[in-house]
């Protein structure tokens, strides 16, 4: 790239402070840039490394006089910062057609102006809207639907009767419609019980690699429009999540639970299954929920908890040692410690 910092400023709404012809050539953080680069400063706390930063120019949210080197003031620096990464660093759409070693199954209705790629596998009835990716060494089962603009990057695996809605973008390793964990108790062991549902992905959908949307036993697993989906996420059989919902990595939800548009589970949050998590309901990272929780709260801990309640029993928690020691001094001034005092 190679934009003056006065055509930087055009895209994102901006305002110049100092040399609208200065020259960009790329974007790093304010550690790494230099003369030569745009960087961003998106909150106080890395007000120092901004000082410090060899910076050509920063996006900020107003002028700042303490920072050397020109900027360009925007309503909001981290949203100016995602819109000229998405121009500057725009991922090259690969040109339209079916390459010659991909393996089309009958009766498949592709697009011409889709990009299905070297070693892609399409079982039979697979439908490929116009736009769509398939990257190398995607496989896509019987009946699959994916639909207009969608990507999909290598590995990715499909089974029987996916759907994936326009735009959504599917990370590589990832698998989608994977049988749902479900077993019923026999006297010689587990027995399987077959998942004959599928997998109903919306638009505008990011799931992450190496996560697993389970098929249904009956009916659909649904992701809504515009969730996004971290990397390393179990999604089990049967679970609803609503719009514009965020999955961090590792998180993983059980069978037929329910959430609510705009949920964010932190990394590593677990849910349980059957379970309705209202919309708007942020939960902290490693949270455990096990209960439903109503709309618009912010839990955390294990189990997980209102966060105002979770913070007070982690203070409770610190002071441990010190609430012990002074409960064995009373007691033994009180004459009320019994024999075991010698056990502990």
């Amino acid at each position: 790239m190679a934009w003056t910092l006065g055509r930087i400023a055009e895209r994102v709404a901006g305002e110049v402070c100092g040399d609208p012809q200065r020259v960009i050539e790329g974007i790093r953080t304010l550690d790494e840039a230099g003369p030569r680069d745009l960087s961003f400063l998106t909150g106080s706390r890395y007000l120092d490394a901004a000082r410090r930063s060899a910076a050509g120019a920063i996006l900020v949210a107003e002028r700042r006089a303490d920072l050397a080197g020109d900027q360009v003031v925007v309503a909001d620096p981290a949203r100016a910062l995602a819109r000229l990464l998405e121009e500057l660093y725009a991922e090259p759409v690969p040109a339209p057609g079916v390459h010659a070693t991909a393996v089309v199954g009958p009766d498949c209705r592709i697009d011409p102006g889709a990009h299905v790629g070297p070693y892609v596998v399409l079982g039979r009835g697979v439908e490929i809207g116009a736009g769509a990716v398939l990257h190398a060494h995607v496989v896509v089962g019987d009946d699959c639907r994916i639909g207009d603009g969608a990507r999909l990057h290598p590995h990715v695996v499909l089974y029987r009767r996916s759907r994936i809605g326009a735009g959504s973008v599917v990370h590589a390793g990832a698998v989608l419609g994977a049988d749902g964990f479900g077993y019923t108790s026999e006297s010689d062991g587990p027995r399987k019980v077959p998942q004959v549902g599928d997998v109903e992905i919306g638009a505008e959908v990011e799931i992450g690699a190496n996560s697993t949307v389970d098929r249904a036993l009956l009916g659909s697993t649904r992701v809504g429009d515009g969730t996004k989906i971290d990397n390393l996420v179990q999604v089990g059989h049967n679970v609803a999540i609503g719009r514009g919902a965020i999955l961090c990595g590792q998180a993983g939800v059980a069978g037929s639970a329910r959430l609510g548009d705009g949920v964010v589970l932190g990394g590593q949050v677990g849910v349980a299954g059957h379970l309705e998590v209202g919309a708007g309901v942020r939960a902290a990272a490693k949270s455990a929920v096990y209960s439903s929780v109503e709309a618009g709260q912010t839990v955390a801990g294990i189990p997980a908890v209102p966060i105002g309640l979770w913070r007070r029993q982690q203070a409770l928690v610190r002071r441990l040692a010190e609430l012990w020691r002074r409960l064995r001094s009373l007691e033994r001034r009180t004459g009320l410690a019994g024999e075991e005092e010698g056990e502990r």
